[in-house]
């Protein structure tokens, strides 16, 4: 009921409002200019901090970790929105909050699961004692031991595709589900690599 009552108010408020616009318009042709350019502006800065916040943003590759899938300072498109309603899935491009608390944000692939074993012997990915494919994805392999190690539940391992290259799970553990933000959608910056990632 409080909601409903909530509506109603902003619908009577919207209403005074437009009714003093419309008179404003009447009266004073200048006046009601301004009123109405700062309105715009107003409603349009908060769409964009509503859309920022809640459901795209973009992000740059800092580094090398993810080539050949990303290059260094391609710029993304990052969907905020899904994973309101979903978790990460395995194979996609993250973009996370640093787990070392230095207030960056990192991009890198979601290999491992919450529960899932995950060991990394000879470059090559087993999960649960299974060699992990990601078909169509071209992964730098190289020739790392890791694990194998139990992956908590609400905590992912995210490793880049430039596994020589990469400074990821195997070096600073864990992403906690609170840091993940998004998942990067496609590239747009430099048009000659724009394209949807997958």
């Amino acid at each position: 009921m409080g909601f409903m009552k909530w509506i109603f108010r902003f619908r009577q408020s919207y209403a005074r409002w437009l009714a003093y616009k419309q008179n404003l318009k009447q009266i004073n042709k200048v006046k009601y200019w301004f009123v109405d350019t700062v309105e715009s502006i107003i409603v349009a800065g908060a769409m964009a901090l509503v859309i920022r916040t809640y459901v795209l943003q973009t992000s740059i590759v800092p580094s090398g970790s993810m080539i050949p899938t990303l290059m260094i300072n391609d710029r993304l498109f990052v969907n905020k929105f899904i994973y309101y309603f979903t978790d990460p899935e395995r194979g996609d491009i993250v973009v996370f909050r640093s787990p070392m608390n230095d207030g960056k944000d990192y991009v890198k692939r979601c290999i491992g699961m919450p529960g899932d074993v995950l060991e990394v012997r000879h470059g090559v990915v087993y999960i649960n004692n299974k060699e992990l494919i990601l078909p169509g994805i071209n992964i730098q392999k190289d020739d790392s031991f890791f694990g194998p190690i139990f992956i908590p539940i609400g905590h992912y391992v995210m490793l880049g595709d430039n596994r020589s290259n990469s400074f990821d799970s195997r070096y600073w553990g864990f992403v906690k589900r609170d840091d993940v933000l998004g998942e990067a959608l496609f590239t747009f910056w430099p048009f000659s690599r724009m394209r949807v990632l997958n």
